[in-house]
């Protein structure tokens, strides 16, 4: 028996075909049903999330299970042939190295995500109670799932942030203590700034305001992010009120000031103002980060601790595929 993986993800292929291929949480097992009712396919398990669609199969011949899984899916779902190109195709021993590697997190958007792993365990049991499974692909899971954990377990790969956004959110938290109906405010409506944005929303953050020169845009941005939108003249009196600043305006000077700061000091009772300028040109002057209870980082700063946290991830992704590459030699299973 040999066995083979079909898929695609975030990487191979945009969102737009990726949905075309997603199977809800409640069909999976159904969807595992029908590619072993098909000729040359004897077990099957479907996974299916919105960064990926995979499917594995076992049979006697690996070229025909992918025969038969296509036309299958060119039988099925219209947009197929468009597709098809989208697709990676493994089999044997690489199609278990990247069953381990999808359950480990090494193969996601966000490197390391924890959620992956129970999403894979949900499709194996759904395949499991609609009996699609049988030997090569039970001991196959188990044996990915026992992986996936030990790298968990092993290595710190699911632990820091790597982007700029989330370097200064994580900042953010180590100075407020937790973000909890923290106030922001968002100079500027670009989309660096909407993901620094949401990054905080998502970590507790209360209200957002949002200034911008072309007030339209800011009413817009700020409905998306469920905030209030403020003119652009106004924004110092909001200063009052906000405990993190996000700051991209495009403006070739600085707009916010030491003099800007300063006034607002007193109304806020001195309580802490973090400061976030990924401006280039900057749009806060470096002045600012003087004043005793304001923290400032901008552009530089955030993406050189971006990439020391990189640096210490690429050696934790090099651990991870050591820990895989191990595991991987005292694997005896049918099928690689």
């Amino acid at each position: 028996m040999e066995l083979i993986c079909l898929g695609l993800n975030h990487k191979t292929a945009p969102v737009e075909v990726r949905e075309c291929f997603a199977v809800g949480n409640t069909k999976l097992g159904a969807s595992s049903s029908e590619l072993i009712a098909m000729t040359g396919v004897s077990e099957s398990v479907v996974i299916s999330t919105c960064n990926r669609t995979e499917f594995y199969l076992v049979g006697p011949d690996a070229r025909v299970a992918f025969e038969r899984l296509e036309a299958h899916l060119a039988d099925t779902i219209e947009v197929h042939h468009i597709a098809k190109p989208h697709f990676y195709r493994m089999e044997k021993s690489a199609a278990v190295r990247h069953l381990c590697r999808v359950v480990s997190g090494l193969d996601s958007m966000m490197l390391g995500e924890t959620e992956i792993f129970g999403q894979v365990k949900h499709a194996y049991q759904e395949a499991l109670d609609a009996g699609s499974t049988a030997t090569v692909l039970n001991k196959l899971f188990q044996r990915a799932f026992g992986v996936g954990k030990k790298v968990r377990t092993e290595t710190t790969i699911q632990i820091g942030s790597t982007s700029v956004g989330n370097v200064a959110v994580d900042l953010a938290e180590k100075i407020f203590g937790h973000l909890k109906d923290s106030q922001v405010m968002i100079l500027g409506a670009g989309e660096m700034s909407r993901i620094t944005a949401q990054s905080l929303v998502s970590r507790g953050a209360r209200s957002i305001f949002v200034s911008n020169r072309s007030y339209d845009r800011a009413v817009e941005l700020a409905n998306d992010m469920g905030g209030q939108a403020v003119r652009f003249d106004d924004w110092q009196s909001v200063l009052e009120r906000v405990d993190i600043v996000i700051s991209s305006t495009g403006s070739p000077h600085a707009i916010v000031h030491r003099a800007d700061v300063e006034k607002a000091r007193r109304a806020r009772k001195f309580r802490p103002l973090f400061f976030i300028d990924i401006a280039v040109p900057r749009d806060i002057d470096p002045a600012v980060g003087e004043i005793e209870e304001v923290y400032l980082y901008d552009i530089d700063t955030l993406e050189q601790l971006a990439q020391e946290a990189r640096s210490r991830r690429q050696q934790q992704i090099e651990d991870c595929e050591r820990i895989i590459d191990a595991e991987l030699a005292k694997m005896n299973l049918p099928g690689m």
